[in-house]
């Protein structure tokens, strides 16, 4: 039954998309079916890689699926590849094709990207442990969660130091090229699939893996000519990702499957174009459509110096995380306590005032007592068309709002509070709900950020601002609903 109401919330979220778009005559509909196609295809061969690698039990490895043969056709292939086009483009067409169907049974009978997902789980799991060791010969006792000497879970001493040590090793990533390449392949199925440019590829696929500040970095001399539609594309990106140093975190501070946090930005990639292109649809000629090669200027020296630089990069992100949660969270006290003041106030009256007992009894009853009860009605709805248990629905609703008002991090302290009361699968649709930057905060960090590399665009960014939260907000909602249906 949950299934269906995610399909409901489906054509819900979509039908918004659509009633917001800034042009719908302009709406290339083959985007939106081969973005929700793309999303559900990823979802499924993620979450349920290991039925699908059931289903392909009898294909025997003789009728050309096994892996060393695929990948000796796909070398040939780059090998004739110039024979082949002079001969005739159909037909290398026609062998890629072909190719690329038996890859595809390889991955799935051998259930590779679950197996490459779990992988990186592990890799996760083993990178919290070795930052562990750096925190604890800083802070001894107050960086170790457990044991003898422990006082106990401790965030700025345990969760903290993690992202410094993450920002690093994506700092070295970057250094040897590895990251640069994975973008660009990334970049290079957006651009084919969803017919997006290549400037907007490369930034939505850098986006996977870098903050919403920072991949705007990698197509900055192409930011001052993009077209409007471009601009959403970026700046969604941002708001529909979290960076790859800040993961980490989330499976610290809620205790989420990395698999999911990795699955949620993945499928949001199309899902973030997708929304955009509906919001906002191309009507322009983008400079750069068609592939584009990425070229991040170096700025170390070597490994040490980029190690370095990633560490610093990381002390001030950890402390401008630790800065945004103090100030947050004490905000969210302050309003709670107005309006817990404010409800024991009625009720204070309506005991004194017996002549005003139905007014005031009325006023203290739809009065709420805190920021929770506000947000959960308001999204609670939400949640419910997304496929959560009708029991989490407040709940995870406040989550939701909470993302949106505050930040993702303080909706991921929260989850991981309540994740003992929540339903295996309301905390599944919550982790990919919440995986993103999109608040009102993240607007000034974008307007700000992306219009100091082009400050020509500055007018058309804040006019994008408020669009593209709402646009990121939804990505994330399309992907944890598309999840939803999945599990």
């Amino acid at each position: 039954m949950m299934r269906y109401r995610g399909i409901l919330g489906l054509i819900i979220l979509l039908g918004l998309t659509v009633a917001l778009s800034s042009n719908r005559k302009a709406i290339r509909w083959k985007i939106v079916w081969l973005g929700t196609l793309l999303q559900f295809v990823l979802a499924v061969i993620v979450l349920k890689g290991d039925w699908l690698s059931h289903r392909f039990d009898w294909l025997p490895l003789v009728l050309g699926t096994s892996i060393g043969l695929v990948f000796l056709q796909i070398v040939l292939i780059k090998t004739l590849a110039r024979w082949f086009l002079q001969q005739s483009a159909g037909w290398l067409r026609l062998l890629r094709s072909l190719v690329g169907l038996q890859l595809l049974v390889v991955f799935l009978k051998f259930n590779l990207v679950s197996k490459f997902f779990i992988l990186m789980r592990d890799a996760v799991t083993h990178l919290i442990a070795y930052a562990a060791q750096g925190a604890q010969f800083i802070f001894g006792p107050l960086a170790v969660e457990t044991g003898e000497r422990s006082l106990g879970f401790i965030f700025g001493f345990q969760v903290l130091p993690t992202i410094i040590f993450v920002a690093s090793i994506f700092a070295i990533l970057y250094y040897l090229g590895m990251m640069q390449l994975v973008v660009q392949k990334v970049a290079k199925i957006m651009s084919r699939w969803m017919s997006a440019s290549g400037a907007e590829s490369v930034s939505v696929a850098a986006s996977i893996f870098m903050g919403q500040a920072e991949a705007p970095l990698t197509i900055r001399p192409f930011i001052a000519e993009m077209t409007r539609s471009e601009l959403m594309t970026i700046m969604t990106a941002g708001m529909a990702h979290v960076s790859g140093a800040i993961m980490a975190a989330y499976v610290l501070v809620a205790h989420v499957d990395v698999v999911h946090l990795l699955t949620a930005v993945i499928m949001t990639a199309p899902g973030t174009i997708m929304v955009s292109k509906i919001m906002v649809p191309e009507t322009e000629a983008p400079r750069t459509k068609g592939d584009m090669k990425i070229e991040i200027s170096a700025t170390d020296v070597n490994l040490i110096d980029a190690a370095a630089r990633g560490a610093s990069e990381g002390l001030h992100l950890s402390l401008n995380v630790g800065a945004m949660l103090i100030a947050f969270i004490a905000l969210v006290a302050l309003f709670n306590g107005i309006l817990e003041g404010l409800h024991h106030s009625l009720e204070s009256l309506q005991a004194s005032h017996t002549r005003w007992l139905t007014i005031l009894g009325a006023a203290s009853s739809f009065m709420p007592q805190n920021l929770q009860q506000v947000l959960g009605g308001f999204f609670s709805p939400v949640a419910w068309v997304m496929g959560v248990s009708r029991k989490d629905c407040v709940q995870v609703g406040n989550l939701l709002g909470t993302r949106m008002v505050l930040n993702e991090f303080v909706s991921f302290l929260k989850l991981g509070e309540i994740s003992a009361s929540l339903d295996h699968r309301s905390f599944v649709i919550s982790t990919f709900a919440l995986c993103g930057f999109a608040n009102f905060g993240s607007i000034a960090v974008q307007v700000g950020g992306i219009s100091a590399l082009a400050p020509s665009r500055r007018h058309d960014l804040a006019s994008l601002g408020m669009r593209a939260m709402i646009a990121g907000t939804i990505a994330n909602f399309l992907s944890a609903t598309i999840a939803g249906i999945i599990i």
